[in-house]
């Protein structure tokens, strides 16, 4: 051998190859060939140091804290039981809810539109005093 210094054989017990760009584990820091550097490929007992997922609850989307040696499956069932924010009514929500106080009309909109004069809540299309027949207080000087 003319550099027998030169590359570092595989920890993997079966595989045991001379790789000439070895690559170190960044959990177990022992040095492995191509095949086998993934944690599971070498059976990495340090590999929940790196590998360390947060379960995220499917209902309200809240990252579930899962301590070393539960199942998270089950915390995030616990969670969903006990602690999830999730209100299935919210989904439903509608947003058009102010509906308009003119006699016959029937529109809704996002946001309420309030007259000065008399308070009520009227759509964009009755939204002036001489619109929607206003009774307010003060008469008014034009239509829009």
């Amino acid at each position: 051998m003319e550099l027998p210094g030169l590359g570092e054989h595989c920890s993997e017990r079966a595989c045991k190859r001379l790789d000439f760009l070895p690559l170190k584990c960044d959990a177990c820091g022992e040095v492995f060939c191509k095949d086998h550097i993934r944690y599971d490929e070498h059976k990495c007992s340090s590999a929940y140091k790196k590998n360390v997922q947060v379960p995220v609850c499917p209902l309200c989307n809240a990252p579930i804290p899962v301590q070393k040696g539960e199942i998270p499956d089950i915390v995030v069932g616990a969670h969903m039981d006990k602690d999830c924010k999730y209100n299935p009514a919210q989904q439903k929500q509608r947003i058009f809810t102010n509906k308009c106080l003119k006699p016959g009309c029937k529109r809704k909109e996002m946001m309420k539109v309030v007259c000065e004069q008399c308070g009520g809540n009227f759509c964009i299309k009755h939204r002036h005093p001489l619109d929607h027949n206003c009774k307010g207080s003060s008469h008014p000087t034009s239509k829009a």
